[in-house]
């Protein structure tokens, strides 16, 4: 097919919904093999049956990103099933909690920052090689709005907003770690998206006023987020990186 990505291999963490979903989709459709990691596995299945119905190509691995060992094993699957590996979506990422720094225990910080953070460290870890050795490559990390600009956006909740901090920090050191090998490393930060975990946990009317409070007077979308990543992905985007680009109707304009 000749898509924006044809040819190129893919993997998309987290891809079993929400943005990564639709990253994953936005690049099988551009023409690349995408390799979708997460832990739910039925989820991941979905996704990869509608990439194939709609004539791309995607298999699933079953792949807790937190760690080393499985993210290896993962990395190396790609690698024997399509031989390389061109493009790295660190997608996974979330929380499940709220609350004040004095309610939040070790094992939830832990679990936040692993779960955003050491995901992205261990599959950029692990792909690096790969990319060096052929002298190019493309990482792209999903940050957050709550954590893009100099004054955080509220309410959030630490340690996510410290993850998604550290994340972006990441991409911008990596950047240069890895500009030499032609290996691009950029991070993209959405706002509140219409996914099933928002519309799970907020209301109509407090989407209604997030989306007045924004300059276009909008929510944004799935594949809002989707097509920003596939232009950083492509080879129109060589000359970008250790950038953040937010994707957030211009709720904050930095």
């Amino acid at each position: 097919s000749m898509g924006r990505l044809a040819g190129l291999t893919a993997i998309v963490t987290g891809a079993s919904q929400g943005i990564a979903e639709a990253i994953a989709k936005s690049f099988a459709r551009e023409g690349a093999a995408v390799a979708i990691a997460s832990t739910n596995l039925a989820e991941a299945q979905r996704v990869a049956g509608e990439i194939e119905a709609a004539g791309g190509s995607a298999f699933v691995l079953q792949t807790d990103v937190t760690r080393a060992v499985e993210v290896n094993a993962m990395v190396k699957a790609v690698c024997g099933r399509w031989g390389t590996v061109d493009i790295l979506v660190n997608g996974v990422g979330g929380f499940h909690g709220m609350g004040p720094i004095t309610e939040i225990t070790e094992d939830e910080w832990d679990h936040v920052i692993d779960l955003n953070m050491k995901s992205a460290f261990l599959c950029a870890k692990a792909v690096a090689p790969i990319m060096m050795e052929k002298k190019r490559g493309r990482i792209i990390n999903l940050g957050s709005q709550i954590a893009a600009g100099p004054n955080p956006h509220a309410p959030s909740y630490l340690p996510y907003g410290a993850a998604k901090a550290g994340l972006i920090g990441f991409s911008k050191h990596l950047a240069k770690q890895l500009g030499p090998y032609g290996i691009t490393v950029n991070a993209v930060s959405p706002g509140t998206t219409v996914t099933p975990r928002v519309l799970k946990t907020r209301d109509k009317e407090s989407l209604r006023k997030i989306a007045a409070a924004s300059p276009l007077n909008r929510l944004l979308q799935p594949a809002d987020t989707a097509e920003a990543v596939l232009f950083l992905a492509s080879a129109e985007a060589a000359g970008i990186t250790g950038i953040n680009m937010n994707v957030n109707a211009g709720m904050m304009i930095t």
